[in-house]
């Protein structure tokens, strides 16, 4: 949903915006900004993912409260994947949300970086605590360097980048969408709809 890339162009500002939506209509590029030759794109301030997590056999009504132990400074150990270090490795989490929606709910993690995996295996702890297979004082222990965690990975198809920010505001927004991508975006909800209604007419759920 979000994310950045920098180039060298002569054409800027609005111009280039306009440029780069006609890649393809599939891909939005919503703003643009100039910056010197020492900027990387990997220096966000912030990054935001949504997980959305179906609801099927989940009770969500523990999920918020394990899901605020993640806010803070946390030793991500136990929460990355293939995280060697024999100290604790810290980073700091500014929240971890559980939302509520028809169907399931989403999980929103803010943090200014992450580790590898690191969104899966939160989603991963919240599910082994709802089942019993974990407890709060453990996890607890393992947020604080105590103790290491062996947690499964949460499916990757569910795990969206939301958005990335950076310390300066955009200058230019796009005023989009254009002709090719409103019409992309007319045939993926067509699409989408005609898949919600095959899936509805399946009859496998009620089957043992």
């Amino acid at each position: 949903m979000g994310n950045a890339v920098a180039l060298t162009s002569e054409v800027g500002g609005s111009a280039l915006l306009r440029a780069l939506n006609g890649i393809a209509p599939d891909i939005a590029f919503t703003a643009a900004r100039a910056v010197t030759a020492s900027f990387r794109v990997r220096a966000a301030t912030r990054r935001i993912y949504r997980y959305f997590e179906p609801g099927g056999r989940h009770d969500f009504g523990a999920w918020p409260g394990v899901a605020r132990r993640f806010s803070g400074t946390i030793d991500v150990r136990s929460f990355g994947r293939a995280v060697s270090s024999a100290t604790p490795l810290w980073r700091t989490v500014e929240s971890v949300t559980v939302t509520s929606v028809p169907g399931g709910a989403v999980i929103e993690i803010r943090a200014p970086s992450f580790v590898w995996g690191m969104v899966r295996k939160i989603v991963a702890a919240l599910r082994e605590v709802e089942a019993g297979r974990l407890s709060g004082e453990r996890l607890d222990a393992a947020l604080k360097g105590q103790v290491r965690l062996t947690l499964p990975m949460a499916e990757p198809e569910r795990l969206v980048l939301w958005e990335v920010e950076y310390p300066d505001p955009w200058e230019y927004l796009w005023k989009g969408p254009s002709r090719h991508q409103a019409a992309w975006e007319r045939t993926a909800r067509d699409t989408l709809w005609t898949r919600e209604r095959f899936l509805d007419s399946l009859d496998w759920r009620d089957r043992d």
